[in-house]
């Protein structure tokens, strides 16, 4: 058996005559969707496989097809005769555009076997002349195929037995999950690398066996860690060769990755002996490394020869690479690729210094891996679109810096001296130039959030927004919301309890258990539903907790927004004294030690309702209700005036009290509102504060967690009442139906049932995160005066729920994604294809009322 590998990225081209059996033996050893067969095009574009006048069409489509596979990443087999260079030639170039390894295998059967297939088939009814031709082409090309670009060439003899092995691009680390030290270029500062180790808690220990050049010097992690060096690691600095040393013995022990850098592929090239520039730095390399005997020297340069571009680790989450890398190269291997990963991308101009200016790909990143490099020093790392440059220029003076991942901390050694001279100044820029560029990954496009999307999330897989219901979100947040950067998180919509059976009843407590128990639920929370309008707070413990987090321009150290993203309160006077009440309260509690975090986002309830639905009141309520009870009452008075007619009184009394009760209810949750002290706010749901998102935590843990704010200001905050029951007790349900029955009685809203983890999965997967049970009287305010109406209340209980409960199910998923992303700290656009997805979806045509 012999066995073939083949790189698991890569075009593998069939060359073969016809009749050799290429198309069996693909069909062998690959699988029906990799292989792109130039007769089965021939056949999609004309219903005739052996139709050669459609060639043409037949592979352009098949071009088409394998151009969409390999920017996919996927391996691709073309079956096809592929003989002539000319053919071959233009198979090179899509592997080349899409960084792809170009693998050849060549069918080689004899003449006279192809010309007995052929004619045992029908369809092959061409003379001899035809596949003597091929063969022979072949046979001249055959030497040649490397010179085209062939990566690997493999010759397939007649009775072979052939095993073809997939093997992984050696960038290919995704089965690496860290955690990691990823550690900038450090141009021979041994010291500061040292240094640096030590703060990092790693240990040094003296290898058994040295092996020069490399000597006895190694580091180790006790808790498991990985070092990641990302190149640079000679010229300029003073300890050239203790560097090399330090980072090969980790490299050779397995604590650590290398990926090379520009200054190490030039000293590689002279230790090779190849015709090089000695500048920037190589002469002090040189000047250590020239004394060591050529053995030593060779085995220096294997070393670095044996350095791969770049590495992709954490299943595809991250990406290193000593200048960065675009997205649609992580994971390829090509001399393009290799070509970027050392000097980045340039403009092809030089700047006053005569450098290359740098092209900023940084700022036009996409991907969802984080790509950390080095390269271009700079004085302070910073993140842009989810990558970050970590040379702080430790051989200039500056310091030499660790990216932690994942925790996403950075650590630095300053360094003991300056020992280089930069060509360009590396001070920071001017500062209109740094506050237009520091938040560059701040910046939303239009083609981040537009036309019909697909988001991907962690709880419920994907969510698909569709184009209209796009359109409608960008015009509610281009005009109406708050400032977008503090938009991290929408609330998502919920659905009520399943229709009840008794009399005078929509919704009743037992249904909402109901679902539950169902679902596998044995605990719940029940709380209090406070008639309200649904607020996000975000708080921070200062202004320049604000500025670093958030980016605020403008001095703002918190917002009030709606499920909408709209502002509660359009006055920065008044929402700044309504975010400095809930700073103090934050701070009496201890919240921000406590959780180690500058900032919270809350989601509350701010009451009362009539301070953000005044106009709903004026316009739709209030009128209703006047007008009702001004016209029934004339009725009703002159009916019973008239001894006729008085027996026709009653329907219009019944109907004058449904509207009184209509007034009622919705003047409950009224008062007015001159100054803050007006307002009440019950938040209940810690959502997330730095590095966190508390959904690990239960309903209960929150609702005690936010009473603590309640009991620091008792006049602002209110402590949403809760009851937490086991469903398998029965005397426990009928304790919390009776408290729902009673605060439905003193004209409460109802309540909200939770399942008592944050996150609860059913036998289908994610269940519903709450259910609202709201009392008769509330009700008359969504569905009207006359709903407990005889002829009404049975055709209201035929109201369908499956789409109210699967967009909450979908904006719930969403909304938790942004969270995450923000709290990973990813560039906002990733967190406003979530919030931006929540509102599109307010767009769907559910029963508002539902």
């Amino acid at each position: 058996m012999r066995i073939i590998e083949i790189p698991e990225l890569a075009l593998v081209t069939l060359i073969g005559a016809s009749g050799s059996g290429k198309s069996t033996f693909a069909r062998q050893h690959f699988k029906p969707t990799e292989i792109l067969s130039s007769d089965f095009f021939r056949g999609l574009v004309s219903d005739d496989e052996n139709d050669q006048t459609c060639s043409a069409d037949a592979f352009d489509t098949l071009y088409y097809v394998l151009s969409k596979r390999l920017a996919r990443g996927n391996l691709t087999v073309v079956d096809a005769t592929n003989v002539r260079p000319d053919d071959r030639k233009r198979l090179v170039e899509h592997a080349r555009r899409y960084h792809c390894i170009s693998v050849a295998l060549v069918i080689n059967t004899p003449e006279r076997v192809c010309l007995d297939r052929n004619s045992q088939r029908p369809d092959r009814d061409f003379g001899p002349h035809v596949v003597r031709r091929q063969i022979g082409e072949l046979k001249r090309g055959l030497r040649g195929l490397e010179r085209e670009g062939f990566r690997y060439v493999h010759i397939v003899e007649p009775g072979e037995e052939i095993e073809i092995r997939r093997a992984p691009l050696w960038n290919n680390r995704k089965h690496e999950t860290g955690p990691f030290d990823i550690i900038g270029d450090i141009h021979g500062c041994a010291a500061e690398l040292r240094a640096l180790l030590q703060r990092l808690g790693w240990q040094p220990y003296t290898l058994e066996s040295p092996e020069a050049p490399w000597g006895a010097e190694s580091w180790i992690h006790p808790e498991g860690r990985k070092a990641i060096f990302l190149g640079d690691l000679v010229d300029r600095g003073p300890h050239i060769a203790d560097s090399l040393r330090i980072v090969h013995n980790m490299y050779a022990s397995g604590h650590a990755l290398c990926v090379p850098g520009n200054h190490d592929m030039k000293l590689m090239r002279w230790l090779k002996g190849k015709n090089v520039q000695i500048r920037h730095g190589l002469d002090q390399t040189i000047a250590e490394l020239e004394s060591w005997p050529a053995e030593d020297r060779a085995k220096v340069a294997a070393f670095l020869d044996s350095l791969v571009s770049h590495y992709v680790l954490d299943k595809g989450r991250l990406v290193v690479a000593h200048a960065g890398l675009r997205e649609e190269m992580h994971g390829r291997g090509s001399g393009a690729v290799r070509e970027f990963c050392l000097f980045g991308e340039t403009t092809g101009e030089t700047d006053e210094f005569g450098l290359p200016v740098r092209y900023n790909w940084a700022a036009e990143y996409r991907g969802k891996a984080t790509v950390v490099y080095g390269h271009t020093p700079v004085p302070e790392p910073e993140w842009l679109n989810n990558t970050i440059n970590i040379d702080t220029g430790a051989v200039y003076g500056g310091k030499l810096t660790a990216l932690r991942y994942p925790e996403r901390e950075l650590v630095s050694q300053p360094s003991a001296a300056q020992y280089a001279v930069p060509a360009r100044p590396i001070g920071p820029p001017a500062p209109e130039q740094r506050s237009s560029q520091q938040h560059l990954d701040d910046v939303l496009d239009l083609e981040d959030v537009t036309g019909k999307r697909v988001i991907e999330t962690a709880l419920h897989r994907t969510v698909t927004i569709r184009e209209e219901n796009s359109i409608a979100a960008l015009e509610v947040m281009s005009r109406f919301a708050t400032e977008p950067r503090w938009i991290i998180y929408l609330p998502p919509t919920m659905s009520p309890a399943e229709t009840s059976t008794l009399p005078d009843y929509l919704e009743y407590p037992t249904q909402a258990f109901d679902y539950f128990r169902r679902n596998a639920v044995q605990r719940v929370v029940c709380e209090e539903k406070h008639m309200g309008s649904r607020a996000v707070v975000v708080v921070c413990r200062d202004a320049p907790s604000a500025r670093e987090r958030f980016g605020a321009p403008d001095g703002r150290q918190g917002v009030c927004y709606t499920r909408t993203g709209r502002p509660f309160f359009p006055e920065p006077a008044e929402e700044a004294a309504f975010i400095a009440r809930i700073q103090a309260a934050v701070s009496t509690a201890g919240f921000w030690d406590e959780f180690n975090s500058t900032w919270f986002c809350l989601d509350c309830e701010l009451m009362p309702w009539s301070a953000k639905a005044r106009e709903l009141l004026q316009r739709q309520y209030a009128p209703v209700g006047a007008a009702g009870v001004a016209s029934l009452e004339v009725v009703v008075e002159a009916l019973r005036r008239s001894p006729a007619a008085a027996h026709f009184a009653e329907p219009y009394e019944r109907r004058l009290r449904r509207v009184r009760q209509y007034r009622d209810a919705y003047r409950r949750y009224c008062w007015p509102v001159n100054s803050l002290g007006d307002y009440r706010l019950a938040p209940f749901h810690l959502l997330a504060s730095e590095g966190a998102v508390h959904t690990d935590k239960t309903h209960r843990w929150h609702m005690e967690t936010l009473h603590r704010l309640a009991a620091a200001d008792p006049e602002f905050f209110v402590a949403t009442p809760f009851l937490e029951v086991d469903l398998t007790d029965d005397a426990a349900v009928a304790e919390a139906t009776k408290w729902w029955e009673s605060l439905t009685a003193r004209g409460g809203e109802g309540m909200v049932v939770k399942p008592l983890d944050y996150i609860a999965k059913g036998p289908k997967g994610v269940i519903q995160p709450a259910i609202k049970c709201r009392g008769r009287e509330y009700l008359r305010i969504i569905y009207g005066p006359e709903y407990t109406a005889e002829d009404q209340l049975p055709r209201l209980r035929a109201r369908a729920l499956n789409g109210k409960r699967s967009l909450a199910i979908r904006e719930f998923a969403l909304g938790l994604e942004a969270l995450h992303r923000f709290a990973a700290r990813e560039p906002l656009r990733r967190v406003h294809e979530c919030t931006f997805g929540v509102l599109a979806l307010e767009s769907e045509p559910v029963d508002p009322r539902l």
